[in-house]
């Protein structure tokens, strides 16, 4: 699975309609449904904000809504071009301003369809892959070497914490921890506690 990397945005018009279509990176069905209500408060079009959306290791946690157009014509295809993607943690949104012309339910379909098409076309992708967190707790004099180590082996640091010991939190790629684990053992002499 892929994932986007960074938010995308595309415009177009049919039959005078306008068409906005984004598609931003979420990690659960919450997050989407909540930068869906941004969207309808962003573009306060008098009209439709249509998503649809992916999220899952497996791409298999998803939904879409027509927000108001006629069943089955704008979420469902939006969210059919999103699934043919192979991108997961994501939503795509269509604000439509009315043009006045109808695009009858065929129209509909494909504007939504290309709304969402427009929206990856541009998308910067990556391989989804697993992390584990992990947080290290270790003296001053280590840090340098530490601080590299992370760099090193793309530890990607949540948080630090300096108090009278340094606490760094953080996520690594699944794969890799218990190397990185046993490389941080080795790089303190053992002066590290790691959870």
């Amino acid at each position: 699975m892929l994932i986007l990397k960074q938010p995308t945005y595309a415009e177009f018009m049919v039959k005078n309609s306008r068409f906005v279509a984004e598609a931003f990176p979420v990690c659960t069905p919450e997050a989407a449904r909540e930068l869906w209500h941004e969207q309808k408060v962003r573009y306060d079009n008098g009209g439709h904000i249509v998503y649809a959306f992916i999220t899952g290791p497996q791409g298999n946690v998803m939904g879409c809504s027509d927000d108001g157009e006629p069943s089955g014509t704008a979420g469902k295809p939006m969210l059919a071009v999103v699934k043919g993607s192979g991108i997961t943690n994501i939503i795509v949104t269509a604000a439509r301003w009315f043009g006045g012309t109808k695009l009858g339910t065929g129209g509909l379909v494909r504007a939504y369809s290309d709304c969402a098409r427009m929206a990856l076309e541009s998308a910067q992708t990556a391989e989804l892959v697993a992390m584990d967190e992990i947080t290290v707790t270790f003296n001053y004099p280590h840090y340098d070497l530490l601080k590299r180590c992370f760099a090193e082996c793309g530890l990607e640091i949540i948080s630090e914490n300096f108090d009278s010991k340094i606490t760094v939190h953080g996520k690594i790629n699944a794969g890799i921890a218990a190397q990185f684990k046993s490389k941080l053992t080795e790089i303190t002499g053992g002066q590290i506690m790691i959870r």
